[in-house]
């Protein structure tokens, strides 16, 4: 971390108070450390947006193994993107469903490109795309 620098907020004592509050059932030791994660989510969002940074993130997808050819299919895509997989975990959920989570790494459009192709395969009954950063450039 580079040198300290204070700074003062005006806010309204309703949303403090709220803010207080988000503090205390996170675990949060001081608002401080709080603000602090809040603009590093702000900054993640934008090595997101902006698409061409090297990101992390995962993808979660829930699907019936027994829909015809279905596993065959996100097996495939998967091959396909073999160099932004990471690790991938495969849950058998119950007798027919399953749950995989592929850990990606690449840049943020690349990996967005992945998981839209993922969760968006015919037969998958929910996916998600969770996004983070390499850490590299947050202090």
């Amino acid at each position: 971390m580079g040198e300290l620098a204070r700074f003062g907020v005006s806010i309204d004592a309703e949303l403090l108070d709220e803010f207080d509050g988000l503090i205390d059932r996170k675990g949060y030791s001081n608002r401080s450390e709080a603000i602090r994660d809040l603009i590093r989510d702000s900054l993640v969002g934008l090595e997101w947006e902006a698409g061409e940074k090297e990101t992390v993130g995962t993808i979660t997808i829930v699907y019936n193994h027994e829909v015809r050819e279905l596993s065959e299919k996100l097996t495939d895509l998967q091959h396909e993107h073999f160099a932004a997989i990471v690790s991938a975990l495969h849950v058998h959920l119950d007798a027919h469903n399953c749950l995989e989570v592929l850990v990606v790494r690449g840049k943020g459009r690349e990996i967005k490109t992945i998981a839209d192709a993922l969760i968006g395969t015919k037969g998958v009954k929910h996916g998600t795309l969770s996004m983070t950063t390499t850490g590299k450039d947050l202090k």
